[in-house]
């Protein structure tokens, strides 16, 4: 989805990146390093749209918030950057869900999909936006939508509700290398606590879950048991669950919360055959210990 180029330049510093990409034919998309825009959802059933000025290129239409992104700047933050500037989004109360990617070969444009992790009131903060509005996800389509959203937007919406849910059997992952764990099980559990907060925020590629798009964030819920409890804590991002008894049992009461919370698809990690069996009639699918060692 192009973004136009502002009718003056803006105060300050000019970014490198705020110029046109020119294609071998000579088709221009707005953003030398790409271009970004967040897609958020309140978690209610409406998306945050921005109808567009006039001037704009497809002035008129609704889409995201979105610009070029900043030379060596991620899309991310590229995309959490416009839309705060654009739209009032607060930077720590979007929770990431996934990517999607259009690639021209010459110039991408990265949509990234979000939840509000708290209410907000989107703020007019520049010259790009007639209006910002909370619009019900059964009436983006009356809109006059921006081509090139238009065109996203039915893949969009039918993943708005995909809630991947990472399950780890802590003592089964730790317990797949004999690095001397046993020796300290609770600094081993600490260090894979660690590896994924890092995954956490990182991201999965999307074929690591079997999902369609680029890039997703799933929920993470680690067990722990045994002497592992002690295991330093990690950011909220993960959920820890310190069992009181069976590790296993552990595992399928977390299984069995994510798939009634509607979480899907819910992937369990562990080579334990018995425990498979046991999540895997819940519904789940199961990885292996590799697969985890494989995502860092």
């Amino acid at each position: 989805m192009p973004h136009p180029t502002p009718p003056g330049p803006p105060p300050g510093p000019r970014d490198p990146g705020d110029a046109w990409a020119v294609g071998p034919d000579g088709t221009k998309a707005w953003g030398r390093f790409g271009a970004a825009g967040l897609l958020v959802d309140d978690g209610h059933g409406r998306v945050l749209l921005q109808h567009r000025v006039e001037w704009s290129h497809h002035g008129g239409t609704w889409g995201i918030p979105g610009g070029a992104r900043h030379q060596g700047e991620d899309a991310v933050t590229g995309a959490l950057r416009e839309s705060a500037e654009e739209a009032g989004v607060p930077e720590d109360g979007v929770d990431l869900r996934h990517t999607a990617v259009l690639d021209l070969g010459f110039w991408t444009y990265t949509t990234v999909v979000g939840r509000a992790s708290r209410p907000f009131d989107p703020v007019i903060a520049d010259r790009e936006s007639l209006a910002l509005s909370w619009i019900p996800l059964d009436q983006v389509l009356d809109l006059p939508l921006h081509p090139g959203f238009g065109a996203s937007w039915p893949a969009l919406r039918d993943a708005i509700t995909t809630t991947p849910h990472v399950v780890v059997d802590a003592a089964n992952v730790v317990g797949s290398v004999p690095d001397g764990w046993w020796k300290d099980r609770a600094g081993a559990a600490s260090r894979l606590l660690a590896s994924v907060s890092t995954l956490a925020a990182a991201g999965l590629p999307a074929d690591a879950l079997g999902l369609g798009f680029d890039r997703w964030w799933p929920r993470w819920t680690v067990v722990l048991e045994g002497a592992a409890r002690g295991a330093d804590d990690v950011g909220a991002d993960v959920t820890v669950v310190r069992a009181e008894g069976s590790g296993d049992d552990a595992v399928v009461a977390a299984t069995a919360a994510a798939v009634d919370a509607g979480d899907a698809p819910v992937v369990v990690v562990t080579a334990d055959r018995e425990l498979r069996e046991r999540v895997g009639a819940l519904g789940a699918e199961v990885r292996g210990p590799g697969w985890f060692r494989e995502q860092g």
